[in-house]
């Protein structure tokens, strides 16, 4: 890097939903920046970012990529985030240490909604961003349309810094709005300056208009001139630009073609000029960016590399971070600038940069990191996102399962969105994510970096049953076989508690009919009984009472009362009307308003109970819908909620209660059950 100055450094996340061209930017930026001589695509698989194998198998973004250059002796460092929302998790925790964010979008209304959780989160974590809308030459509305959709899902106002210029419905080139020059776009060089295109003044009128206006929201001497009708000078009008980006009070508004570099260099020289520098980004946290204070950085990823070392990607917030410093007592092992998949040593790191660390161990995304072992400081960062969709899994060879739980561990630092579980009611590995090709992905890695290959099948639920009216049973255990022999007797009354209960054992023996040293296994054998009733399931929810019972006085034995509990409990529990359970889930369901119908129908077609729907707190146009949902309609709930409602929707659940089966269902479940105990 030519400078080392904080100045002089600019961090710049470009986000944006799938497909919308973020790696595509990337690459133009890096290109037209001289940091790469030939630009990548995706479709030859060579671009900079998504070098991992998952990640060009899918054409997509997976995980977040870097990459650096130097413009104007700005150094940026550019985290390429995934689009997709079932990766969201790992866009969230790199923007936390982004200075800016760049929110890519494509020119289509009926996308647009797709970015309102993106800009809820960067408003709600006071992100500077601004708005590149790629792929003109494919647009599908008006530009002004456009802008007027993205307003609709925005809580901060948008300022378009340039208007279009088309030739044939084609945009050829662009006004700048702050110096009212018009450009002519050319492909592999910059545009060219063009006389003003006197057909546009009126709309470009409006448009300018409508970018000082907003500007003079908050700049009392700017209202003051456009009051008195004089024109403000450029200086003046960049300087509010600047302010009010890094402040996040404004959006501005760009647009372009990246494949084609059109608009990217206009975008870059907006970065220079306005996005914050890190003194900025640092004050807006709380925070001093002092080079030679105490070091303080936070990790945003964590990376296993192919070669099976551990890198720890970190944003620097105040300090100097060297090889071989201690951080949280851990000594780092490794300073590297990388470059998609390159890594460059550095002997150091400065305010603002953005480094990967090696061999952190036992630090983990979102940490702080200081080598201040006194005063600690805690930086906010993002909460782990609620699992939505699950898969149960086992390895194809059966040695890998010693090794199971340490490569999900592995995989869970990398992606803190993943979770697993060993089920105790149906004894298999389930592992959770935020979607089938969150899973698909997670599984890809599983076998390329550790070589374990698993086999896949949905996570059986977790069935009860219970009774529903009492019955007192009798179970006599009689052997002889020689010497002595088992002899127990008891007789058990059983009944049904409410929802919830569990199970209650008592004992209203007299007279000494059952010995007290029997009767724990008279409780034994009632409790062994109860993992599989008479429909095949865990039973739950009943009394069991030792009412009488006779016993001999060589022969009984704790072990043979305990057969004749089972016995009886054998015999009593199908006089009992048996029932099955399942699990119901709480849920809260949320969508913008226009899709509430469409929530509630797809709750109601789930065997759902709808509790009430009401405006989602913070979100601008959203519901929040409740309600209860069985266990075993979960499964792909996500995967229509996001075909629903243009992949936006979302929910949180929890197990809340059990409740009995539809008589119909019942008998289609103990088919099932039947049939997969014989295979």
């Amino acid at each position: 890097m030519s400078k080392n100055r904080v100045e002089n450094s600019r961090n710049v996340a470009l986000v944006g939903p799938y497909s919308s061209g973020k790696t595509t930017l990337l690459e133009s930026i890096l290109y037209v920046t001289g940091a790469i001589n030939r630009k990548g695509n995706i479709k030859d698989k060579n671009t900079v970012g998504d070098t991992s194998q998952e990640a060009r198998d899918r054409s997509m973004s997976v995980e977040t990529s870097v990459a650096s250059t130097n413009y104007k002796d700005i150094n940026f460092t550019l985290l390429d985030c995934p689009g997709s929302v079932e990766f969201a998790q790992e866009t969230y925790n790199t923007l936390v240490g982004a200075g800016s964010a760049i929110v890519v979008c494509e020119p289509v209304m009926e996308r647009v909604l797709t970015l309102a959780p993106l800009f809820k989160f960067l408003d709600d974590w006071e992100i500077p961003h601004l708005v590149f809308i790629n792929k003109m030459d494919r647009a599908s509305s008006n530009y002004m349309e456009i802008l007027h959709a993205l307003k609709e899902v925005s809580s901060r106002p948008l300022v378009p810094q340039q208007y279009p210029i088309y030739q044939n419905h084609n945009c050829v080139g662009y006004i700048d709005l702050v110096t009212e020059q018009a450009y002519h776009y050319h492909q592999g060089s910059p545009a060219d300056p063009i006389p003003f295109p006197e057909s546009l003044a009126e709309e470009e009128k409006l448009a300018r208009n409508e970018m000082l206006e907003t500007l003079a929201d908050f700049d009392d001497h700017l209202l003051e001139e456009l009051i008195e009708e004089i024109d403000p000078p450029q200086d003046e009008i960049l300087r509010d630009l600047k302010q009010d980006l890094s402040a996040d009070l404004i959006v501005p508004v760009f647009f372009g073609m990246a494949e084609q570099e059109y608009g990217v260099r206009g975008l870059i020289d907006a970065l220079v000029k306005e996005a914050p520098d890190p003194n900025i980004t640092a004050a807006r946290r709380g925070l001093k960016a002092k080079p030679d204070g105490d070091t303080l950085a936070q990790i945003l990823k964590t990376f296993y590399t192919p070669q099976g070392g551990r890198l720890s990607l970190v944003r620097v917030w105040q300090g100097t971070l060297t090889d071989g410093m201690t951080l949280n007592g851990v000594r780092v092992g490794g300073v590297y600038r990388l470059m998609g998949s390159n890594q460059e040593p550095v002997q150091k790191a400065g305010v603002g940069e953005i480094v990967a660390l090696g061999r952190m161990e036992n630090i983990y995304t979102g940490d702080t990191l200081s080598n201040n072992t006194k005063d600690k400081v805690f930086l906010p960062k993002v909460d782990p996102m609620a699992p939505v969709y699950a898969l149960a899994i086992a390895p194809e060879n059966r040695q890998d399962e010693v090794k199971l739980s340490s490569a999900i561990t592995k995989l869970i630092e990398e992606d803190p969105s993943l979770g697993w579980e060993q089920h105790g009611d149906t004894h298999e590995v389930i592992l959770w994510g935020q979607g089938e090709i969150h899973l698909q992905v997670a599984l890809a890695r599983l076998r390329r970096k550790y070589n374990m290959a698993m086999n896949t099948h949905l996570p059986r639920i977790p069935y009860k049953e219970t009774i529903r009216q009492s019955h007192t049973s009798h179970g006599r255990y009689k052997h002889q076989s020689g010497g002595h022999g088992a002899f127990g007797d008891v007789y058990l009354e059983i009944k049904p508690l409410s929802r919830g209960s569990g199970f209650e054992f008592h004992q209203t023996i007299v007279g000494g009919v059952v010995p007290k040293q029997y009767i724990p296994g008279v409780e034994t054998g009632v409790r062994e009984y109860l993992q599989k009733g008479p429909l095949g399931f865990p039973v739950v929810d009943l009394d069991v009472t030792l009412k009488d019972g006779s016993h001999h006085s060589v022969d009984s034995s704790e072990q043979a009362f305990k057969q004749a509990a089972r016995i009886a409990m054998t015999e009593g529990m199908k006089q009992c009307q048996p029932v099955l359970l399942e699990p119901m889930l709480l849920i809260s369901v949320a969508a913008p308003s226009e899709f509430t119908s469409k929530v509630l129908q797809l709750l109601n077609g789930r065997r759902g109970q709808i509790l009430g729907y009401e405006a989602l707190d913070g979100w601008k146009g959203w519901d929040k819908v409740a309600g209860y949902l069985p266990q075993a309609e979960m499964h792909n709930f996500i995967i229509e909620l996001r075909s629903l409602t243009l992949g936006v929707g979302f929910f949180n659940w929890k197990y809340d209660h059990l409740q009995e089966v539809p008589d119909k269902l019942t008998n289609q479940i103990l088919a099932t059950a039947g049939a997969e105990s014989k295979s």
